[in-house]
């Protein structure tokens, strides 16, 4: 989820789509024909913080889907950051709110802080829904995966492929943040549950592949041999310090970014016995759409949660789930893929922001 920004990629997730629009209804019935008969709706994407590349590309997704059919002639984008501020981030929506748009997708910066400024946009009608890491305020809808089980799917896969028995490192993500709380709760439930598993240490990598490298690199030189990585971001910096040291690359179990994968296909050496599972950037396409359903009345209005994409060292596919020519710092995840895939995106769309060339977005909302 939290790795280190390209310079391309940043570039292009600085640049701002333009708002403008009027203010239209929230809900189904009289306020969805209200919204349809104003034209194009105005929703905003309220972003944290834009320091990773994960949220380059969520931000790029994004982007490239407002310019792109259904969403280019329905509604008008605009995009605010607010450098993992709480307080910033309260002014922004509540500037967003003064403007009168219709929606407003959000990826928080704290679970709790944002409840009374979410609220207030409530009071007035707008559409909010929050992703990734969401807010409680129950007035808002969420979109996201289940992050309990992120934290479990890939526990179990380190606990099986041990055969229950093995010195495991978990590498955390952002402390304080909901997604990193749930994950490591997951972890620690099936880690607990089999006692021939000892966690021999715990340490934040903060999401991001550089930082995970550094602490991995700091912490190797004290402990003892190490069967199973768990990791919650940064995966493919935490294989490069065992690397580095000259110690076996352990099973790992992390998540999506290109570099992690590349050892799991043996596109970069030694292969890796590993899981990759993704929080999709493309969580906050899948949030557009929902704000543009409800608002238009044709969704009802429920909080969604879709399925993790994923792959293992037996079924990661070059030029679909892994990318020879991405960086390793690139979420692989950006786009879904399969016959079930909730939505699909060109490569430019997340390195660029731009739409892909002739294509109508197809977006499956989940349950």
């Amino acid at each position: 989820m939290i790795l280190q920004p390209i310079p391309r990629l940043l570039a292009a997730a600085t640049a701002l789509v333009l708002a403008a629009g009027l203010v239209a209804g929230c809900s189904d019935g009289p306020a969805a024909e209200k919204a349809a008969d104003k034209g194009k709706l105005k929703i905003a994407l309220s972003n944290s913080f834009i320091g990773n590349g994960w949220r380059v590309e969520m931000e790029n997704v994004f982007k490239a889907a407002c310019a792109m059919p259904p969403y280019v002639d329905q509604v008008e984008c605009s995009v605010f950051n607010a450098g993992n501020d709480v307080a910033t981030q309260t002014r922004q929506i509540s500037n967003l709110i003064a403007q009168g748009v219709d929606g407003i997708v959000i990826n928080a910066a704290s679970t709790s802080g944002l409840n009374g400024v979410v609220q207030q946009a409530c009071d007035r009608g707008i559409v909010v829904v929050s992703f990734d890491n969401t807010v409680d305020a129950k007035c808002g809808l969420t979109v996201n995966t289940d992050q309990v089980k992120f934290g479990e799917q890939l526990a179990q896969f380190v606990v099986d492929q041990l055969k229950g028995q093995g010195n495991v490192v978990m590498i955390t993500g952002v402390a304080g943040t909901g997604a990193d709380n749930d994950r490591n709760a997951g972890a620690k439930k099936v880690f607990d549950a089999n006692p021939g598993i000892k966690v021999v240490a715990t340490y934040s990598g903060m999401w991001d592949s550089a930082t995970a490298q550094r602490q991995t690199a700091a912490q190797l030189p004290s402990l003892p041999q190490v069967d199973g990585l768990w990791v919650s971001g940064g995966t493919d910096g935490a294989i490069k310090a065992f690397v580095e040291a000259g110690r076996k690359v352990p099973v790992v179990g992390g998540e999506a970014e290109n570099g992690f994968r590349k050892y799991m296909a043996g596109i970069s050496q030694p292969k890796v016995n590993g899981m990759s599972i993704g929080q999709p950037p493309f969580l906050s396409v899948i949030s557009l759409e929902l704000a543009r359903a409800v608002i238009k009345g044709e969704h009802p209005k429920q909080s969604i949660t879709i399925p993790f994409p994923m792959v293992t060292s037996d079924t990661v596919k070059a030029g679909e789930t892994v990318f020879a020519d991405l960086p390793d710092s690139f979420f692989a995840d950006f786009t879904d893929s399969g016959p079930n895939a909730t939505v699909v995106l060109c490569q430019e769309a997340a390195t660029d922001g731009t739409p892909c060339p002739g294509k109508t977005l197809s977006v499956k909302l989940g349950s």
